[in-house]
């Protein structure tokens, strides 16, 4: 059995389409913004052109698929949203994946004695911090969080929601039970160069990057770029500036080959080219496999960040937006889906993942899976991520034999 490659093919073109850019070339699908709940309901279309039930959850998650959900049931997806000037295949391959799944079994006429559903879920790209789809079904969520979430600009995550018929703390009433599920398996990009370098086609993933996002502020003083002296500015971009060469020392002596840590938004006030910055707002995002490693290396940020904004006469506050534990797969339908590859024939490595995944969520829950396939050059969040079609259509082979495995196997 095999999937349809050129339908899945059409339908990622057609998902691409919904918040695309012709200026640079991305996608634009933030978490509960207006194109994102536009793809929502295009899937939602689709999944009923197909013949499935569907229906959208209080966090927003969209669900898709047959059977009673109230036991056993073997769930497939990913994402939809997107970071600003995204790529097509980021999330959005393993919810047409699973459509595509679906519509293959359909097909092949497979009489489902076990429910099989998808989502495609709701903010996995961390606008608010976290996975709020995914922490939302896994019962992961609270009031106070829900309430006070803003991202980078300051929009707060229950205006954004409100923005769009949602009520933030409906979001608290999409959790399942363990029982709900048999096993949740997720079809990805890998979003490095490892699979792509080595020419292998797939990646069976053992566990998830842990990751925690900060929001810095240096506060300094303002002041007149060609008559304040050198020496005696509070300036808070030398700040960053000093910061951000103090990475790699940090990453030598606290860290490991995994650990990251990443610099990504900047804003400098008041933001004029003849006046010093008064203050710098910044993010800072780190990950490593281990969480006593992550404790060491946000301990070391903060203690050079301590040291530097006195050094410049700053002063330095931050808010911890989110701690993501690592998250190791389960091992058994790890093994299970390393099978359906070897059986398929595909060259293949196991691997950790670098980036955060809505797996990691639902391993709390349930056994869950993740699959890999290459990223060209490794590239991803980019207009110009890309994955070529044949490895797409294995990486949904996978999927679809792995679900029929897991059907029969996880849990019996």
């Amino acid at each position: 059995m095999q999937v349809n490659c050129e339908r899945l093919k059409s339908n990622l073109i057609e998902l691409s389409k919904i918040g695309y850019n012709e200026a640079d070339g991305g996608v634009y699908r933030p978490g509960y913004s207006d194109a994102d709940m536009q793809a929502r309901r295009w899937l939602q279309e689709r999944a009923q052109a197909a013949g499935f039930e569907t229906f959208m959850d209080g966090a927003g998650n969209v669900f898709f698929g047959r059977g009673k959900r109230d036991k056993d049931v073997v769930l497939m997806g990913s994402h939809i949203d997107s970071v600003p000037a995204g790529g097509m295949f980021d999330g959005a391959l393993g919810v047409m994946a699973a459509l595509e799944v679906m519509q293959t079994l359909d097909e092949h006429n497979v009489d489902l004695a076990t429910p099989l559903w998808a989502v495609a879920t709701a903010e996995e790209e961390g606008r608010f911090g976290g996975m709020l789809g995914a922490q939302a079904i896994a019962g992961k969520l609270n009031p106070e969080w829900l309430m006070s979430a803003h991202d980078a600009d300051n929009v707060y995550l229950k205006d954004a929601m409100a923005a769009q018929n949602l009520d933030a703390m409906a979001a608290l009433e999409a959790a399942w039970q363990p029982e709900q599920l048999k096993a949740y398996l997720e079809l990805h990009i890998e979003q490095g160069p490892v699979l792509f370098q080595e020419n292998l086609q797939i990646g069976v993933v053992e566990g998830i990057s842990g990751v925690f996002k900060w929001i810095v502020h240096l506060k300094g003083k303002a002041d007149h770029a060609g008559t304040a002296p050198m020496d005696m500015r509070s300036d808070a971009f030398m700040g960053l500036a000093d910061f951000a060469h103090e990475i790699e020392r940090i990453i030598a002596e606290n860290g490991t080959d995994k650990t990251r840590i990443t610099v990504g938004k900047v804003e400098l006030k008041p933001g004029y080219p003849h006046t010093v910055p008064g203050e710098a707002v910044f993010t800072i995002v780190g990950r490593d496999m281990d969480e006593g490693v992550m404790q060491e290396v946000a301990s070391a940020c903060r203690k050079a960040l301590s040291a530097i904004a006195r050094k410049h006469r700053l002063m330095f506050e931050y808010e911890q937006t989110s701690w993501l534990a690592p998250s190791p797969c389960s091992e058994p339908l790890t093994q299970l889906i390393e099978e359906q590859v070897q059986q398929l024939g595909y060259r293949y490595t196991r691997m950790p993942s670098g980036a955060g995944h809505d797996t990691q969520f639902l391993s709390e829950l349930t056994e869950a899976g993740l699959i890999f396939i290459p990223s060209v050059n490794g590239v991803s969040h980019a207009p110009d991520e890309w994955s070529h079609w044949h490895d797409v259509e294995m990486g949904a082979n996978v999927l679809l034999h792995a679900v029929l495995a897991t059907m029969k196997d996880i849990g019996n």
